[in-house]
């Protein structure tokens, strides 16, 4: 059972992309331990968006009040920083003729929610074209921005081809993930590139960035938020802001579209987890369907006890990420799959081990 902190939680998340502005759509229970709430919200990177539902309520305690507009605002102030550094980079790329999509971030933001500044964000996510990698990386060093994983001298070029990204980072803070493509296992959404349909996003006045088109941008946020088993309430709230005021056919056509773009039980996941906790299915036939399938609803349930567990990093715990490895198996049919996420999992626990021993 899940606590009433949670459950409330759930609900500020629910009001940032809900048509009653100013109005909660649920109250807290009488009891709620605030405290924990306030501990709860920061673990799962939700605390602007708990006060853009909480502003003005009148119902935290001032002090709890206090800490979530200290917080809010300096993730206000981190998107503004992000969003101007976001133009600057996209005016280089454009300027060097190289191609890149912003996923996730601001772009995501300003689709999910009406106030976008209030979502949490680390990280600016490029994504670029594969051969573009040493290019797309002097670009970003000319920006003041330093190779962080790998560690220098680790070939930059070699750790693309066997993984997703490689981070950057700048003395200011901002820090950078440069995709060169946007899965773990190159099995799933293996046609979804820096080439896919896309479109432009205004995130600030004056300021529009290219991200993935809507079809696109749902397959791979189902599966960004499978990787890590759903783990943070903020990935299912960004995705259930993107579904919410859309028609039960349209989201019907995005998951058989997911479907066709590799997402797998990926996107039944995430579409059944998203319906138990805001009721992103209500207006659709989806539900019966894809509970139906055994090992979908397996992964849904896996990531409902994952994300309302406690509130600690998985790798904070021994063996704490050891459901979300073992759903990563189940992600899609076929014994290759599985093989090759065999093959993946073994090689970044030995990179690991590797470098915890030096």
């Amino acid at each position: 059972m899940i606590s009433p902190e949670f459950k409330f939680a759930v609900e500020c998340c629910r009001q940032n992309f809900v048509g009653n502005e100013g109005a909660l759509s649920a109250r807290p229970a009488p009891d709620l331990d605030w405290p924990h709430f306030l501990a709860l919200i920061r673990f799962h990177r939700v605390q602007g968006l708990a006060w853009g539902a909480l502003d003005n309520s009148e119902l935290p305690p001032a002090e709890i009040a206090e800490s979530l507009s200290h917080e809010a605002k300096a993730i206000a102030a981190a998107n503004l920083r992000a969003t101007a550094e976001s133009s600057g980079i996209a005016n280089d790329f454009n300027a060097a003729g190289l191609p890149v999509l912003f996923v996730k971030g601001l772009t995501g933001a300003a689709v999910a929610y009406r106030q976008p500044l209030l979502k949490m964000s680390w990280d600016i996510d490029l994504l670029v074209e594969p051969a573009n990698i040493m290019a797309a990386a002097d670009l970003l060093v000319r920006r003041g921005y330093r190779q962080q994983i790998p560690s220098p001298p680790t070939s930059l070029e070699r750790w693309h081809r066997r993984r997703k990204e490689s981070v950057w980072s700048r003395e200011d803070g901002l820090t950078i993930e440069l995709h060169s493509r946007l899965a773990d296992n190159p099995r799933l959404i293996p046609g979804i590139t820096v080439h896919s349909p896309s479109e432009t996003i205004g995130v600030a006045p004056g300021i529009q960035l290219p991200t993935l088109a809507r079809d696109e941008q749902f397959a791979y946020l189902c599966v960004h938020g499978a990787s890590s088993a759903w783990f943070r309430l903020k990935w299912i709230s960004d995705l259930a802001g993107v579904l919410h005021g859309q028609s039960g056919e349209m989201i019907e056509r995005l998951f058989e579209r997911s479907q066709a773009l590799g997402a797998e039980r990926a996107a039944g996941q995430a579409l059944l987890l998203a319906d138990r906790l805001f009721g992103s299915l209500d207006e659709t036939d989806l539900r019966d369907r894809l509970a139906g399938d055994r090992w979908t609803q397996r992964l849904a349930d896996a990531a409902y006890a994952q994300l309302t567990g406690s509130p600690l990093e998985p790798t904070a715990v021994p063996l704490g990420t050891r459901r979300i490895h073992l759903t990563q198996f189940a992600l899609k049919r076929g014994l290759g799959f599985k093989l090759g996420e065999f093959t993946r999992q073994s090689r970044d626990a030995a990179s690991s081990l590797r470098r915890r021993l030096r």
